[in-house]
């Protein structure tokens, strides 16, 4: 399923991203280690999404990070305690470093973190979930994922960009494991996903995961409830996408199911220089 490894001759970077569900809580378990992560997979950045940390909380977990990733980068939600928050952390010195969208209806969430390199953006981004009811889907699909693709769209005109996070979508029927009896669960709306499809991959931003596995089942997202985990019942919400003109040096878009910690697990992503 995989691609072989790049030749050490081959310049690339490693990207990985992955929604902790509470990064305090992941931090005491016994069961996993960052360090685990970061040995197993020798990441250069690694994004996070749902930290649930405060402001007051964030130099306490920056002096636990793992060594040679000295570049982190926290953004918290000021509107709701303890909920949401993005984090990028990196052994890679960023040329700049940008937090939410520049829209004050969208920022007070710690939902987005940009971080610019030498030859792209990359945003680290928790698109808001549509709620129980759907309180928000009118909110996601009309405000939010406009004002991200076209922030997207802004950026990509000085550099390629790649979108990683939990983007609160399952795409295709493929992405999910029952379908039919999702049609009205926030994250397999028709408006969701026609919203995906406008607003990110008709507008020139492509899903590396499908476009190289084009007929696997691969998850990322189980709920705690009912087992899920063990008997697969997953959905896939968590991605890179990137800007069409580097999309061939995509070498590898991946899923770790096996990392347990949360109810999402890791992707990666590593793409050629």
């Amino acid at each position: 399923m995989r691609p072989p490894p790049l030749g050490n001759d081959t310049r690339s970077v490693k990207l990985m991203s992955w929604n902790v569900n509470g990064l305090r809580a992941l931090l005491k378990l016994e069961s996993f280690s960052a360090l685990q992560l970061a040995q197993e997979e020798n990441f250069d950045v690694l994004c996070l999404q749902e930290t649930k940390l405060q402001e007051k909380d964030v130099e306490d977990i920056k002096d636990r990070l793992i060594d040679g990733y000295d570049n982190s980068f926290w953004t918290c939600s000021v509107s709701k305690l303890g909920y949401s928050g993005t984090a990028i952390i990196s052994r890679i010195k960023p040329i700049s470093v940008k937090y939410g969208l520049g829209v004050l209806d969208h920022d007070s969430e710690g939902r987005l973190v940009t971080v610019e390199f030498d030859t792209f953006y990359l945003i680290c981004g928790y698109v808001p979930n549509s709620g129980d009811g759907l309180k928000r889907l009118t909110y996601r699909i009309e405000q939010w994922d406009t004002s991200l693709s076209n922030y997207m769209k802004d950026l990509e005109k000085s550099k390629p960009v790649i979108l990683t996070g939990d983007l609160n979508c399952a795409h295709q029927e493929i992405d999910i494991f029952n379908p039919a009896g999702n049609r009205r669960s926030a994250g397999f709306t028709d408006e969701e996903r026609k919203s995906f499809e406008l607003n990110f991959l008709s507008r020139g931003f492509v899903d590396t995961f499908r476009k190289q596995h084009p007929d696997v089942v691969g998850y990322t997202y189980w709920g705690f409830r009912h087992n899920s985990r063990k008997t697969n019942k997953g959905w896939r919400l968590d991605y890179f996408l990137v800007s069409e003109s580097i999309a061939d040096r995509v070498h590898d878009s991946y899923i770790l199911p096996h990392v347990t910690g949360s109810d999402h697990c890791p992707i990666g992503l590593i793409l050629k220089h």
